[in-house]
């Protein structure tokens, strides 16, 4: 089985994609490789990613808690030597984008070029306090959680979130409705809990990689103002924004061009 002895803990991950430029991938909360299927990934065609379960989810080691976001930037930094890479470039998305955050600041050797998707950084522009919805029932915690992925959405309409692929929105459903084992929703929480704490906004200035910062339109879990604080305070840093909720890359057809493009150097600025 892949897994990576690193910070005291087994760290399941995957590797796929082509002979290409290296890519760290840091999924959102409560990610599960076994569920968003790496090997899919949109960005394999063009880099090497490393994929891979954060701290106390998937298939990685749950040590006791509680978590603080710089363990999970060290954890990150791990895989990335694990790897063998003197440095490579990192997209982070929702959560994974505040992970990316304390890494390019606390390690900014190991970062090369910085994506920013769907996230926050903290302070007076958080992303939505999750942990506080942690106490609803299912499907209220359910019908916030539609609603903070897009705002446009209508459970009465044909298409209740605009641009998700065929078969997504049932999926999802289906997903939520299904209480997880103890351990994993164990370690969710404790990634909740040190999300809640996620504060990196008076630190960005010394983020030192050039960086683009995506941000979905009609996302109001990191909403755009979000984004658009991320990209001020960050010396090289790029903004855009996609007609898209907090999963931009599936509902914007140009998100993931774009991030390859700025990736290989190739974004031409607006």
């Amino acid at each position: 089985m892949p897994f990576a002895s690193v910070n005291g803990i087994e760290v399941y991950h995957e590797f796929h994609g082509a002979d290409g430029p290296p890519v760290l991938k840091i999924t959102g909360t409560g990610n599960d490789l076994r569920i968003s299927r790496p090997k899919y990934s949109p960005f394999n065609d063009d880099f090497t990613v490393l994929h891979y379960d954060q701290r106390g989810l998937g298939q990685t080691s749950a040590p006791e808690g509680p978590y603080e976001m710089a363990d999970y930037a060290a954890d990150a930094a791990a895989m990335i030597r694990w790897a063998g890479w003197e440095k490579c470039h990192v997209i982070g998305t929702s959560f994974g984008g505040m992970v990316a955050q304390h890494l390019a600041i606390s390690y900014p050797e190991l970062v090369d070029r910085l994506v920013l998707h769907c996230t926050s950084p903290g302070g007076t522009k958080p992303s939505f306090p999750l942990h506080t919805i942690e106490v609803l029932d299912v499907e209220s915690r359910l019908e916030m959680m539609l609603g903070l992925l897009d705002s446009r959405w209508n459970p009465a309409a044909d298409d209740p979130i605009p641009d998700w692929p065929d078969g997504w929105y049932d999926a999802y459903i289906k997903h939520a409705r299904v209480e997880p084992a103890p351990a994993a929703s164990a370690g969710r929480l404790r990634q909740l809990d040190a999300r809640s704490r996620h504060d990196v906004e008076r630190r960005l200035r010394d983020v030192e990689s050039p960086t683009l910062v995506c941000s979905g339109e009609w996302d109001d879990l990191a909403p755009v103002v979000n984004g658009m604080a991320l990209a001020e305070a960050i010396p090289d840093a790029e903004m855009r924004v996609f007609n898209a909720g907090h999963l931009l890359t599936i509902q914007d057809p140009t998100a993931v061009p774009i991030t390859i493009d700025f990736l290989n150097g190739e974004l031409t600025p607006e």
